[in-house]
């Protein structure tokens, strides 16, 4: 049973930076993508924006023009869990985030796709359960 895990979120005024954590355990096909989703205040489960992501097995990532420059991801092998480190944040950043874990059956090229679709409902992949992140001004 595939178990994704998010942890590390919380209160931080604006300019101020936060790492989120995202255990993933029981994926029994490897390599497989993991991506990070935010769904803003009052946008329901179908308008998670996917915001990074990266593969696995090492190579491909993608950052939303929103994030780049400011977040950057990273994953320790030995424990199968993947970070989101958050610095500059700003106050549009304020929501729930989502790390998912998705199957490996698109095409490199297509990552940046493959998330859009899955953050409208769309795709094989594990959903966590959510962390709130709050950036007051």
């Amino acid at each position: 049973q595939v178990q994704v895990v998010e942890s590390g979120g919380g209160s931080v005024q604006a300019g101020g930076s936060l790492r989120l954590s995202c255990a993933v355990s029981g994926f029994t096909t490897s390599p497989y993508y993991v991506a990070w989703f935010r769904q803003g205040p009052g946008k329901t489960r179908d308008e998670r924006v996917g915001i990074a992501g990266q593969y696995s097995g090492g190579g491909t990532t993608y950052y939303d023009d929103s994030v780049k420059d400011r977040f950057s991801i990273s994953q320790d092998n030995a424990k199968n869990t993947f970070y989101l480190q958050m610095n500059g944040m700003k106050p549009e950043d304020t929501g729930m985030y989502y790390c998912a874990a998705l199957d490996a059956y698109f095409r490199p090229n297509e990552f940046k796709t493959a998330i859009m679709q899955f953050g409208r409902g769309h795709g094989p992949g594990y959903w966590g359960q959510g962390t709130r992140v709050t950036v007051s001004s």
